[in-house]
């Protein structure tokens, strides 16, 4: 109702600074005529009957009307708006048009970003040629390439390969080497086998989960590395063992974790 009732004086607007019910000082149509100055698209206008409601809630009794609502039959005296609510109502505007923008720049690097990871997604399809036997092989140049796969990389393959999405995600979901979540640039694998277990391997993986700060499926903040656990790497005598991109790592000391989190 409140809105509606700020609608219909918006409307009936007389000049810049006055309002029909309103009465206000020379003072207060400048700092009014200041706000309409802030708020002069359509979109910011919005914004000023949101603000114009937030204001309304400033009246808990209803015996005391908001000033933006019209004289009933009878009444003489509209109440005054004061400069305080003025500057409470610029104030709301302003930091609510901040943030308005603030989503509307966040939206703006989604979708470049979005724009980006499909173009090299298209890159990549275009190399195989439609060859649809090649499916895992591409798939494996996506990881390595974002290293990850994410929805709309999928769903992209689908269409430009011609191959059911449901086939796609059973092959990225049955291959370890395969995320669906965003992955660190690198890797890094402990061995829990059981020989790399009896050798000190959780030990190896409290040093390596203390210094990145993360644990087994997690990557660090900022997308520099994540960690998993396996089975068995192949290199049982070695153990405790951890691969870094493929490198591998025996009985890797403390500091050398250190050395190898602070690497780019």
């Amino acid at each position: 109702m409140c809105g509606l009732t700020v609608k219909r004086i918006m409307a009936r607007k007389k000049t810049k600074s006055a309002f029909v019910g309103i009465k206000m000082t020379s003072e207060q149509a400048e700092l009014l005529d200041r706000l309409q100055r802030v708020l002069n698209s359509a979109t910011k206008t919005e914004v000023l009957l949101k603000g114009l409601d937030l204001l309304g809630k400033l009246y808990p009794s209803t015996s005391i009307p908001p000033p933006w609502i019209l004289l009933g039959e009878g009444e003489t005296s509209p109440p005054v708006v004061t400069n305080r609510e003025l500057a409470m109502l610029e104030a709301e505007a302003r930091r609510y048009s901040t943030n308005v923008q603030q989503v509307r720049n966040k939206t703006k690097e989604v979708m470049k970003q979005m724009t980006q990871e499909l173009s090299k997604t298209d890159r990549i399809v275009d190399k195989y040629k439609g060859d649809k036997s090649s499916l895992i092989q591409l798939l494996l140049e996506l990881q390595r390439e974002n290293h990850w796969l994410s929805e709309e990389m999928l769903k992209w393959v689908s269409q430009k390969m011609d191959i059911p999405l449901t086939q796609i995600y059973r092959v990225a979901t049955f291959y370890k080497a395969f995320s669906l979540v965003p992955r660190g640039r690198h890797s890094i694998s402990v061995c829990m086998g059981t020989a790399c277990h009896v050798r000190g391997a959780p030990h190896l993986l409290d040093k390596v989960m203390e210094t990145l700060k993360i644990r087994p499926g997690e990557t660090t903040r900022d997308m520099r590395f994540s960690l998993e656990t396996v089975n068995c790497l192949g290199c049982c005598a070695l153990g405790p063992v951890m691969v870094v991109d493929g490198k591998y790592y025996s009985k890797p000391s403390t500091k050398e974790i250190e050395q190898i989190a602070a690497s780019d």
